[in-house]
């Protein structure tokens, strides 16, 4: 199996901000490669060069065999793209709009006929073709970008936050089709978000934080990064039970969201020794398996959906400025 993508000490700057900085890594063919992280971790910048929209202040990318300075060109035939904004024309119909990107990419007109009827089926837009985009919902739009990103059949499709701002309905639901014309074409897709569900549907992923890659490898792989079962307990006297973790187990725990946390490696057989021994009141107690939250608190120290949100309060107030992307 060859790589779609080769990355190799990659960096941007904007003046005095380094956007990213020396991120390497490669994504194989038909792979589907994530990167997960906040607003402002780099993510958008990275894909942004690797389309060939900003010139890398250093390093170096290949994307489907092409030098991304050098042969712009060529990369630019070979990939899709479906970016955070819409960029549809909503002064014509869905048909025009793949039919306009068609006649950009050279698809002759036998081809791009079968297509978008294909795609359009497989989306459940092909009744609406004739209707003006003004008129479709934000998450019929996004079905319509996915349709026009591969309408030219693309080696590699780019996913910039392909469901930010649908509902989780609606974000389900594109999913199931992002997953389904993977299955149909083998298209190497690379996306970014900083939503965990979706990061679960990767074999692999990059997490990035502060322009920098700091961990890479599948869920699976990840998760074990976090050092076994997550426990969560409640009591009145948090304290009182962290100094019983500390000095009896040898177990660091946090306070978060008014809970003790803490892990341990095999989590079915230390709770009932824990409970049946501790001196301590305690209102609940819960054990579950690590998410990818999880990994990205232990690796930052600090929670995505935390960054998210903050991002969101930032972008409703108006001071959405040289926040990194």
């Amino acid at each position: 199996m060859t790589d779609s993508i080769i990355v190799d000490g990659l960096s941007k700057r904007f003046k005095n901000l380094e956007a990213v900085r020396d991120v390497s890594f490669s994504v194989k063919e038909g792979e589907v490669f994530g990167f997960l992280g906040p607003n402002g971790a780099g993510k958008t910048t990275t894909i942004n060069v690797l389309c060939t929209l900003l010139k890398p202040s250093g390093g170096s990318a290949q994307v489907a065999g092409f030098d991304v300075v050098r042969q712009q060109t060529q990369v630019r035939r070979s990939i899709g793209l479906v970016f955070q904004d819409t960029t549809l024309d909503e002064y014509l119909t869905a048909e025009q709009n793949l039919r306009f990107h068609a006649y950009a990419y050279g698809v002759s007109r036998k081809l791009t006929n079968y297509r978008i009827e294909e795609l359009l089926k497989l989306l459940e837009l092909w009744d609406r073709r004739k209707q003006s985009i003004r008129e479709y919902s934000g998450g019929m739009k996004r079905r319509l970008e996915l349709a026009r990103g591969l309408l030219h059949h693309p080696r590699v499709l780019f996913l910039d936050e392909p469901s930010l701002g649908l509902d989780p309905q609606a974000r389900h639901k594109i999913w199931e089709y992002v997953l389904d014309l993977h299955r149909n074409d083998d298209t190497t897709i690379f996306m970014t978000t900083h939503y965990m569900d979706e990061a679960e549907h990767c074999d692999r992923i990059a997490v990035i934080d502060n322009g920098g890659i700091i961990a890479l490898g599948t869920p699976e792989e990840l998760k074990r990064k976090v050092g076994g079962d997550v426990i969560t307990l409640k009591s009145n006297d948090k304290e009182s039970i962290q100094k019983e973790l500390r000095e009896k187990y040898s177990i660091e725990s946090e306070l978060k969201d008014d809970a003790i946390t803490f892990t341990v490696s095999e989590g079915d057989k230390f709770l009932p020794e824990f409970v049946r021994a501790s001196t301590q009141p305690m209102q609940s107690i819960s054990i579950r398996r690590p998410t990818l939250d999880d990994v990205f608190l232990k690796l930052t120290g600090h929670a995505i959906r935390d960054e998210a949100a903050d991002a969101q309060v930032n972008l409703r107030g108006g001071k959405w400025g040289s926040r990194r992307r």
